[in-house]
């Protein structure tokens, strides 16, 4: 037997003729999550009792059930495949659900053929579907016109589909229930984005925010987008600079715990943040991290700095780096794994990124990094595929399973970043540290659930107990 190349499933029908009446067959197959929500994104069904766990306990069934459409497919699939199988044509069914199917549940498809109609070729058969217990969950009638010639043809290969999730970011949300809103200075909001981003984060009780620009404009976008700001603080400033300047005047002063970038420019936003005298500087550099939903990685994933620092130098890689483990730690994860990127996995003079990566991991053996497990130089590859590291046979505590990704330098990270939001459908969550309060940057490309994830981390960190001195704060 060759089981490289094993034989192919073949399809063979039944024809009319072959038919025989009481002839049955069927199939059995398992319900999952997958099935559910596949049907429910197909037909645009979104009843709570087939999405919503909880929900679907509160009813009188006391479970996840099934959309009525999967029992009739399983049905098709049978008359379609097995009896008469390829080249019939369903015209009709009745069905009766009887019981409700829920996730695990077990279901046997049955179908018999009971009468033949021969001037058109028709069959009718009684088709069942019972559970594990044997009990039938759906019983009803179809009809068919049946194949009149032999058709044998192997399976065609199925599309490979799936459903792309992003749990984590939900989870974040449902730490945040347990936390206060949290007093944010909104920095002159005066596109849609910027604006609805913020509305978008009180109505879901994560910010306070406080509008800072100036007021006619704010309103006008505001009425452009029916948003209804009117319980909103709206402190009327006329330059976006001097909006940056009150919004961190009320962090300084303790009336916010948070600031939030509207339509100004990053660059406006965080010459008023960093101003020695007046700003929100500590003992830290400033640094920007992306927290990514990546659908087909296990874990979130942090990637760092692609927004801030351009070529960012040793000293500064190392506040980077301990800004990001920092975040780590407040998202629960205690001692994450800090992957040093660069192109290869050795050490080469010709290369700084590989000079760099080997001095961090050497600090942080030496306690001026804490709070994490750092190894590099890394490959992209190496350190989130275990598969590619067995490959070149890397032995590291991190290789394969990094929760943070330390790039050499902002364009690295930053087509990183782009390229696992549009080509992995990743979302990315933007964030500021190194400063006295969370800054939130917000882009024109972000959508809602990225928006609201971004003020969820926000929150996290500003109701950390342990977040500000841990930026350093002491140095200031």
């Amino acid at each position: 037997m060759n089981h490289l190349n094993p034989a192919p499933l073949v399809l063979e029908n039944r024809t009319f003729d072959e038919i025989e009446v009481g002839e049955s067959a069927r199939l059995t197959r398992t319900l999952t999550k997958d099935d559910i929500e596949l049907f429910a994104v197909l037909s645009g069904d979104v009843n709570p009792a087939h999405l919503d766990e909880a929900y679907a306990r509160e009813t009188p069934f006391h479970k996840v059930i099934a959309h009525g459409m999967w029992g009739g497919t399983l049905i098709s699939n049978v008359l379609g495949t097995k009896l008469p199988g390829p080249g019939t044509i369903y015209l009709s069914q009745q069905l009766k659900f009887l019981r409700p199917v829920g996730l695990g549940d077990v279901i046997t498809v049955t179908v018999q053929a009971v009468e033949k109609r021969a001037d058109k070729h028709i069959v009718v058969f009684d088709c069942t579907c019972t559970n594990a217990e044997g009990k039938p969950v759906i019983t009803g009638v179809a009809e068919v016109m049946a194949p009149t010639e032999k058709v044998r043809r192997e399976v065609p290969p199925l599309p490979e589909v799936r459903l792309k999730r992003h749990a984590r970011f939900d989870r974040l949300l449902e730490v945040c229930k347990d936390r206060p809103a949290v007093r944010t200075a909104v920095v002159y909001p005066c596109d849609d984005t910027s604006l609805i981003g913020a509305v978008e984060a009180a109505e879901a009780g994560l910010l306070q925010p406080i509008l800072i620009g100036p007021a006619s404009a704010i309103q006008r976008v505001a009425q452009a987008n029916q948003l209804d700001i009117s319980k909103l603080e709206l402190i009327d400033v006329s330059t976006p600079s001097l909006a940056a300047e009150r919004g961190v005047a009320l962090v300084r002063s303790g009336d916010a715990a948070a600031l939030m970038k509207g339509s100004l420019h990053t660059d406006e936003l965080l010459h008023a943040a960093m101003h020695r005298e007046h700003g929100l500087r500590t003992g830290r550099r400033v640094s920007h991290a992306y927290v990514m939903d990546v659908p087909d990685y296990p874990r979130p994933l942090i990637i760092t700095d692609a927004a801030i620092n351009i070529l960012p130098t040793l000293d500064e890689k190392r506040d980077i780096v301990q800004n990001a483990i920092d975040l780590a730690h407040v998202l629960s994860i205690d001692a994450p794994r800090v992957a040093i990127l660069s192109a290869v996995e050795t050490v080469s003079s010709k290369l700084s990124s590989t000079l760099d990566a080997a001095a961090l991991c050497k600090m942080a053996d030496r306690g001026q990094i804490k709070g994490g497990v750092l190894d590099g130089p890394l490959a992209f590859d190496n350190a989130v595929s275990l598969a590619a590291a067995h490959t070149k046979h890397i032995e590291s505590p991190v290789a394969g399973q990094a929760d943070v990704l330390v790039v050499p330098n902002l364009e690295a990270g930053n087509m990183l970043a782009k390229q696992l939001t549009f080509l992995a459908n990743a979302d990315a969550a933007g964030i500021v540290l190194g400063a006295r309060a969370p800054i939130i940057l917000t882009s024109r490309a972000d959508d809602e659930r990225t928006r609201i994830a971004s003020a969820a981390i926000a929150v996290l960190l500003a109701t950390s107990p342990t977040w500000a001195a841990a930026q350093g704060h002491a140095g200031d």
